[in-house]
C-alpha cells in the first residue's frame, strides 16, 4: 500500500494500491496506440486539446491546491499559484509550439533540404514531490505538443496529486491513454525503462536518483532529460543595491518552504558588506511566519516529510559542529508535524553539509568572500550547476560574471531564478542535462531528422 500522509498534522489522508509491472506495462502499450493516432493530429488540433486541460486545471485549482497543501505542505497561495503557471505553460505551447517546430529550410546541393522535427513516441516522467503539479505540466505540455504521449510515475507521497492530473486531462476531454499516472513502485522504474513501448525518459529529482536511470535508460540507448540536485549560490557584491538583494535572496530562499533544486542556498558576500547583509535577512527571516500551510498568513509549511525535516536538521547541526555559528533557527519545534523554522549560518566553510551539500529546506547558508574574484571562485565550487544569482549596481560587470564566469545552466542578476515557459531551464554538471521549457525543451524529445531530395 502508498501512504499519503499530511505533513502538517502527521495524519493519514488516504492509502493506495501499488500496481505491478505488467500493468504498468500495459498502460505503456496504452498511451503508445494513444500515441500513433496524436502523432497524425495537426498542431491546431493538439493546441485546441492543451488549452482544454487548461481550462480544467482553472474550473479546480481552488481542489487542486488544497490537495496539494495536504499532501506535501505547501503554502496555500503557492498552491494555487503553481496550479495557475501550469495553465499558462499549456497555453504557451498551444500558441507557440507550431513556430518551434517549424520545417527548417537549409540550403544544400539539393533540390531541397531540410529538418523536420518528428515526435519520439511515449515519454516516461519520474517527477519529485516538491512541485507536484509543475513539474507534471511543465514536461507534458512540450512533449504532448509534439505529438508524443506520457505516462508519470510521481513521488508516492503525492499519489493523490497524481491521480488528480489524470483526472483532469479526463475532464477535457484529452485522448484516452494519451496521458497515464502509474502508482508503480519505484524498484520497478528500471524494468518499465526498459520495455520496448517507452521511447525516452524526463525526470526531475535527486542527483542519485539521475545516475540511476542515467545507467539503465543508456543501457537501452533511451533518451533522457535530468533535472537534478541544486546548491544555488549568490554572489552579493559590495556595490548591491542591498535593500533589494536581501529582500530578493531571502524570498529566494524560502520559497516553496525552501524545498526547490533551483532556490537559492548558498549566499556568497564580500568581506565589506557581510554583516550588513545578515542583519537584513535575519530582520526578514524573523518576520517569516512558519505554521499550518492551509494559513495564508504563513508564508512557510511543514517540510513535506519529517524524515526529511530530520535529516535537514542533522546537517545543520553538523555544520555547526564544525564551526558554523547560527543566526537564528536550527531546532525542530514542539508542534505536530514536520516543521522546521526558517535559519541562517554564517561562517559557513568548505567541508561543512552547508557548503558541500544540498539543504533541501529554509536553510540559509552565508559564505563570506575575499573580493569578487573569491566569489565567483567559491560559487562554482559545487558538484552542483543548476542556477545562480548576482546582485550589483554595475549590471554591465554582473552581466559579464553570469554569462561568462558562473557555471550553471541559469544566471540571474538582481534576481532570484526561477522557471518561465519562456526561457530554456536545466543545469550543468551533477545538476543534470538537457533542457525543459521554451523552445529548446520542445526539442528535447522529438527526432531532428533530415530531408534530403534530388
Amino acid at each position: 500500500m502508498i501512504q499519503s500522509i499530511n505533513p502538517a498534522n502527521n495524519q493519514l489522508i488516504k492509502e493506495y494500491t501499488a500496481i505491478d509491472i505488467a500493468k504498468a506495462e500495459k498502460a505503456a502499450q496504452q498511451a503508445h496506440k494513444a500515441y500513433e493516432d496524436w502523432r497524425k493530429k495537426s498542431f491546431l488540433e493538439r493546441g485546441v486539446v492543451l488549452r482544454r486541460i487548461a481550462a480544467q486545471l482553472r474550473k479546480q485549482q481552488k481542489q487542486l491546491a488544497e490537495l496539494a497543501t495536504r499532501e506535501m505542505g505547501k503554502p496555500i497561495a503557492q498552491s494555487t499559484a503553481e496550479v495557475e503557471k501550469c495553465a499558462m505553460t499549456l497555453e504557451f505551447y498551444a500558441k507557440h509550439g507550431a513556430a518551434f517546430l517549424k520545417d527548417h529550410i537549409i540550403g544544400t546541393d539539393a533540390r531541397k533540404s531540410y529538418v523536420s522535427f518528428q515526435p519520439l513516441g511515449v515519454v516516461l516522467a519520474i517527477m519529485p514531490w516538491n512541485f507536484p503539479y509543475w513539474q507534471v505540466f511543465r514536461a507534458m505540455a512540450p512533449i504532448l505538443m509534439a505529438g508524443n504521449a506520457m505516462v508519470l510515475k510521481h513521488a508516492s507521497n503525492v499519489s493523490g496529486c497524481a491521480l488528480a492530473i489524470e483526472k483532469v486531462l479526463k475532464d477535457a476531454d484529452a485522448p484516452k491513454h494519451l496521458f497515464q499516472t502509474m502508482l508503480l513502485p519505484s524498484q520497478e522504474i528500471k524494468n518499465l525503462i526498459a520495455h520496448p513501448a517507452i521511447s525516452a525518459i524526463t525526470l526531475t529529482g535527486s542527483t542519485a536518483a539521475g545516475k540511476d536511470v542515467a545507467s539503465i535508460a543508456g543501457a537501452h540507448i533511451k533518451k533522457q532529460v535530468l533535472e537534478l540536485g541544486g546548491s544555488d549560490a549568490y554572489i552579493i557584491l559590495e556595490d548591491a543595491d542591498m535593500k533589494l538583494a536581501v529582500k530578493i535572496c531571502a524570498d529566494g530562499r524560502l520559497v516553496n518552504s525552501g524545498q526547490s533544486c533551483v532556490a537559492a542556498k548558498r549566499f556568497v558576500v564580500v568581506k565589506q558588506v557581510r554583516k550588513q547583509f545578515e542583519e537584513g535577512m535575519l530582520e526578514l527571516f524573523k518576520q517569516a511566519h512558519f505554521g499550518d500551510p492551509m494559513n495564508e498568513s504563513n508564508k512557510i509549511g511543514p517540510m513535506a516529510r519529517t524524515d526529511l525535516r530530520d535529516q535537514l536538521h542533522g546537517q545543520v547541526l553538523q555544520s555547526i559542529a564544525k564551526g558554523a555559528k547560527l543566526l537564528c533557527g536550527g531546532y525542530i519545534p514542539d508542534l505536530e508535524g514536520a516543521y522546521y523554522p526558517p535559519t541562517i549560518l554564517t561562517h559557513v566553510k568548505k567541508g561543512m553539509p552547508a557548503y558541500d551539500e544540498e539543504l533541501f529546506g529554509p536553510v540559509a547558508a552565508v559564505i563570506e568572500a575575499k573580493n569578487e574574484a573569491d566569489a565567483i571562485r567559491i560559487a562554482n565550487d559545487s558538484i552542483y550547476g543548476l542556477g545562480g544569482g548576482i546582485f550589483s549596481r554595475n549590471r554591465k560587470r554582473a552581466e559579464e560574471i553570469a554569462a561568462k564566469e558562473m557555471q550553471a545552466g541559469n544566471c540571474f542578476v538582481n534576481a532570484f531564478v526561477h522557471s518561465d515557459p519562456r526561457i530554456p531551464f536545466g543545469g550543468i554538471k551533477q545538476s543534470g542535462y538537457g533542457r525543459e521549457l521554451s523552445e529548446y525543451g520542445i526539442r528535447e524529445f522529438v527526432n531532428v531528422k533530415t530531408i534530403f531530395i534530388n
